[in-house]
């Protein structure tokens, strides 16, 4: 398996000029960071992913790993390159001071994000979910829960892991049935069983703080029944301390397609006893609301798990096509075999790797940047503007960059022809780690549900109707911006005028049948994100040209991206006025067949 080599250029280009970190620093809790700050971070963590982590994805993938009594046996290397990474503290960087944490801009932490899941996703699943566990106490917990448990959290010196899934309650949560009872000393006792825990078992860290869904006894049905507990490995003593082994054991490890270092955990609370011994947080019934707060972080994530496989997988396939000599390239001189990368059809398949992975880059950033905008802007009216912009883009993120990861994955497959069919190459690898990302935090049609069910109709379409105008704004710009930005305007504003259309049809269809809007609304998910996308595309290349013309110091970057930039709207984009039928299209074939005729 070819090096991996941290994009420091590309991720450089988007935080100098187009989700710009010194814009940030001007916020009052970023006062104290600056470029020259963020570079070194970003430079010295990246080295510690291509030089520790990444050497162990491909080990991680062939030996998985598995349960011994009460203990899971992870991957050689893995629990080693976990150690080095909590060590230098790398969890806290984006955390807040008061625990522990360095005070940069989620931006940074979403670079970072970037960098692990390239390196290996499957063990950055651990500190991953540590960091939702942590924003979700962060919000909700109290003063005692968040200094008994956030400093060693932050610090990586305990991880944390999210348990909702149980065997008859996948993404239908409030079908769940685990139990919490409250105890005289008003602790709570926790008995059920959990699925697809990640990380909820393992040796890297002395205890795991498990955030655990489940139902007191007079719970009302459904979602708005559930409460939201604390249940650690180990219980924690006043002091700081560890006491008993708490009521929670591995039970199994599940067998994937992909990700097979990640030990996805079946757990038991309460075999051994009257109940694990849990807190609840904030109040009860109230988990779901809870769970929510960091939902828009964690849907995030998922969408950058899929921008760091993208990336992985285009470097290595990169790497192949320069090495790999097959035929003799048009114009070429017979004699010596020319590189793959040279025919055309090759170029074809590394520019759509390379343009679709810019593209789920800027997008993930631009959410990130907008989150730190909507926690800390000094006014109410910027801040809202900015969360507005953040719950109608986190949907299109997070199915936007997990489904074009699966299209580059597979790419990067036939990059190597039928040894990418082979594993050895580990061309595949990235492919199977990749499915997932579609299912994690709602699969992909959820996100579609969410989008024309919430967020479209958000103030009353108001909320669209901001981010149509933000990129008609750009179309303005384009349009007197040159030949070599001729194209990406005439795409753009035919990609906006096919959105508008298909919007406008879901929201009168929708208003009079919802059904209506649920059929059309996948097809729509993919028009409204590959549209946002391009857009987003057009924007670099706005300041590529601005670099070029003025020779900026890294104009060499931008003569690239104002390539790609190009190559995204004339090959890619075009593809959003093939979705206007489907969305147009509703329900009526969805529900023409019975069930027994499917």
């Amino acid at each position: 398996m070819s090096d991996y080599t941290p994009p420091f250029g590309d991720i450089s280009f988007l935080l100098d000029h187009v989700t710009p970190i010194e814009g940030l620093t001007k916020l009052a809790p970023y006062a104290h960071i600056d470029r020259e700050s963020v570079q070194g971070v970003i430079e010295e963590f990246g080295r510690l992913m291509a030089e520790v982590w990444a050497p162990t994805n491909a080990v991680g993938d062939a030996e998985g790993s598995h349960v011994e009594g009460d203990e899971v046996i992870t991957a050689t290397g893995f629990k080693e390159a976990y150690k080095a990474y909590a060590d230098a503290g790398w969890g806290a960087v984006p955390f807040d001071e008061a625990y522990g944490g360095g005070g940069f801009p989620w931006l940074v932490g979403i670079v970072q994000q970037e960098l692990l899941n390239s390196a290996n996703m499957a063990l950055a699943m651990a500190p991953l979910l540590t960091q939702g566990a942590i924003d979700a106490i962060l919000h909700h917990g109290s003063e005692e829960q968040k200094e008994k448990y956030l400093l060693k959290m932050v610090s990586g010196e305990w991880t944390g892991s999210m348990n909702l899934t149980e065997p008859d309650a996948g993404s239908d949560v409030g079908a769940l049935r685990t139990k919490a009872v409250k105890a005289a000393d008003g602790s709570y006792r926790i008995t059920g069983q959990k699925i697809y825990i990640t990380f909820g078992e393992h040796s890297f860290t002395d205890n795991i703080v498990h955030l655990v869904l489940a139902r007191t006894p007079d719970a009302p049905t459904g979602t708005k029944g559930i409460s939201c507990f604390i249940v650690p490995k180990f219980l924690v003593n006043d002091d700081g301390t560890l006491g008993d082994r708490n009521d929670v054991h591995i039970v199994s490890v599940e067998h994937k397609m992909g990700i097979k270092g990640s030990p996805t955990c079946v757990l038991a609370y309460g075999d051994n006893s009257d109940g694990a011994v849990g807190y609840l947080i904030g109040e009860e019934n109230a988990g779901m609301r809870y769970m929510f707060t960091m939902m828009n972080n964690a849907r995030l994530g998922v969408g950058v798990e899929g921008l760091g496989l993208a990336e992985r997988s285009y470097q290595h396939a990169l790497a192949y096509t320069k090495e790999r000599k097959q035929g003799f390239a048009p114009g070429a001189a017979r004699g010596e075999k020319s590189s793959i990368i040279e025919h055309p059809d090759v170029r074809r398949q590394l520019l759509t790797m390379k343009s679709y992975t810019e593209s789920m880059r800027v997008l993930a950033y631009t959410v990130a940047e907008q989150i730190d905008r909507a926690r800390h802007s000094d006014d109410e009216v910027s801040r809202t503007a900015a969360q507005e912009m953040v719950d109608l883009l986190i949907p299109l993120t997070k199915s936007y960059c997990t489904d074009v990861a699966e299209t580059v994955t597979s790419i990067g497959i036939s990059l190597f022809g039928g040894m990418g069919f082979i594993e050895e190459t580990g061309a595949a690898q990235f492919y199977r780690d990749t499915k997932i990302t579609q299912i994690y935090e709602g699969t992909n049609g959820i996100q579609a549900m969410d989008l024309v069910g919430r967020k479209l109709p958000m103030r009353a379409g108001g909320v669209h109707q901001d981010q149509v105008s933000r990129m008609k704004a750009t179309m303005q710009e384009l349009a007197g911006a040159g030949p070599d930005l001729e194209a990406i305007h005439r795409e753009l504003t035919a990609a906006v005028a096919s959105l508008e259309e298909a919007a406008n049809w879901i929201l009168a269809e929708g208003a009079v049948d919802p059904v209506q809007a649920l059929s059309a609304a996948t097809p729509f998910q993919r028009l409204y994100a590959t549209t946002v996308a391009g857009w987003l595309m057009a924007v670099q290349a706005l300041v590529a040209k601005r670099l070029i013309d003025t020779n900026a110091p890294d104009a060499d970057v931008a003569a690239v991206k104002l390539v790609t930039a190009r190559f995204f709207a004339e090959h890619l984009l075009p593809q959003v006025h093939g979705l206007v039928a489907p969305v147009k299209a509703g329900k009526t074939d969805l529900f023409a067949l019975s069930a027994d005729q499917l």
